[in-house]
């Protein structure tokens, strides 16, 4: 369910440079981790190749879930190119990413029984970010939004933040997997 577009999250219609939603020279780079923390920088200097990329995290069962979200999330902005960030544009659509995953992971521990996965996924003009957990509630930014007080914001934070996001559910299956968009730096 999209909060904001009548298509299907992740279908963003025909890529206009021709890329395919593959990673250029096959399949997808998938970077699986089973919940060790990340290094923040990658061990090679440059950059992956652009086009489809994906990062998946193993969160269930783990502690410090929310740091260990945005050093995974951290070093794949690394080897995606988008850090470090040449200007201010490019480090606050970064920094933007961050704080949208740590306010995702956030909520799955406040709100549902934790999170189960993260999965990031890239391509050159939108960042995808996805956490799955076992709970059933729906989230919602808070309205009226009242900045004054302590809490609930992170919705409201997401919200303002992405292009758009939403709550899939897959029929038989507990739980939810909440999604947010941003644009990559120009």
């Amino acid at each position: 369910m999209s909060t904001t577009r009548p298509y299907s999250p992740g279908d963003r219609g025909p890529e206009p440079s021709g890329a395919s939603g593959a990673s250029e020279g096959g399949a997808p780079a998938d970077g699986v981790s089973t919940g060790a923390a990340a290094p923040s920088v990658p061990s090679e200097g440059a950059p992956e190749p652009r086009g489809r990329q994906v990062r998946r995290l193993r969160l269930d069962g783990e502690s410090g879930v929310v740091p260990l979200a945005r050093d995974f999330t951290r070093q794949a902005l690394y080897a995606w190119g988008w850090l470090p960030a040449a200007g201010a544009e490019q480090r606050a659509a970064a920094e933007d990413v961050l704080l949208v995953v740590s306010e995702l992971v956030t909520n799955a521990c406040l709100h549902a029984e934790g999170p189960d996965d993260l999965l990031l996924t890239c391509d050159n003009k939108v960042i995808r970010v996805e956490v799955t957990d076992r709970g059933a509630g729906q989230p919602t930014p808070r309205t009226p939004h009242r900045a004054g007080r302590p809490g609930g914001h992170g919705m409201f934070i997401v919200q303002r933040l992405c292009l758009d996001w939403g709550v899939q559910r897959t029929p038989g299956h507990a739980g939810k997997t909440v999604w947010a968009e941003l644009g990559a730096p120009a």
